[in-house]
């Protein structure tokens, strides 16, 4: 487990914050484990038995507790089924496949068989949101909708934020912290306790160093399934003016909001994307 974490006492701090969260989660859950190829993945699920499914991927950096504030509005309507994904600092395995080889949609594959799912919606955030257009774009009759917040893998990823990043980095927690805000856009008077997590987690987490691979437009094409994205103009991960453009140009069916004044982290869309979802 130490693969992925800078120490053995630094993995056990972001566990223990992730299990707080857990232990406040707003809905009645079930906490499953579902054997996989690429190890133990860690479920959390909501929401009545006899509603539709509705698949939650969280970014890099993260785990299952992002959508505590917002599975309570979609768990009254679908079974929701948030999953910790294989390498990150939640409860699953650390495998890291390589994100170009097809691994992931074959390790979803088995998410889903685990969980007793033939099709479902996806709702995918950042790394999420690639992990998600991947699956789609390879077994696209296994996805009903697909909704993408802040997504990698059509527009241009972005790389200004590392010299900044590593010019704070020097400056320990303080340089830490004002590196996060900048990377996140987690700069509004609510989004401390978020950028909290942040801090710890990268101050103890090795994350991904691999460049997340573009789709190209004939992939893109063929998704057929509805299709939203939504992305902050002042994303520092991702070209959201690009995403947007290729999005419109390849998905034709496809809605696109660009939220001004918003960086990568993209909060408090729970209803929009419950209006999406329901169709």
């Amino acid at each position: 487990m130490t693969a992925i974490y800078k120490s053995e006492a630094g993995a056990e701090q972001i566990r223990r914050r992730y299990h707080r969260a857990l232990a406040t989660w707003p809905m009645p859950a079930e906490h499953v484990r579902v054997p996989t190829r690429e190890g133990e993945t860690f479920v959390v699920v909501s929401g009545p038995p006899e509603a539709p499914p509705l698949l939650l991927l969280h970014g890099s950096g993260a785990n299952t507790a992002m959508w505590r504030d917002d599975v309570a509005t979609w768990a009254h309507h679908f079974r929701t089924y948030a999953v910790d994904v294989i390498g990150e600092p939640g409860d699953s395995a650390p495998s890291r496949p390589a994100l170009d080889s097809g691994a992931h949609a074959l390790w979803l594959d088995d998410v889903l068989e685990g969980l007793g799912l033939a099709q479902t919606a996806i709702v995918g955030a950042s790394l999420g949101g690639w992990l998600a257009l991947d699956y789609a774009v390879r077994r696209p009759q296994r996805v009903t909708r697909l909704a993408l917040l802040c997504p990698g893998g059509i527009g241009r990823q972005k790389t200004g934020w590392i010299l900044p990043a590593l010019l704070l980095r020097p400056f320990g927690r303080w340089g830490l912290r004002r590196s996060a805000r900048f990377v996140t856009g987690l700069d509004t008077p609510g989004a401390g306790p978020a950028l909290d997590t942040v801090v710890l987690t990268f101050s103890q987490f090795k994350p991904r160093t691999e460049r997340l691979p573009v789709f190209g437009d004939d992939a893109l094409a063929r998704l057929g399934m509805p299709v939203l994205v939504i992305a902050g103009e002042r994303d520092a991960m991702f070209d959201s003016r690009d995403t947007a453009r290729r999005a419109h140009r390849c998905i034709p069916h496809a809605r696109v909001d660009l939220l001004p004044g918003v960086g990568h982290a993209v909060l408090g869309q729970a209803d929009a994307l419950l209006a999406f979802l329901r169709g």
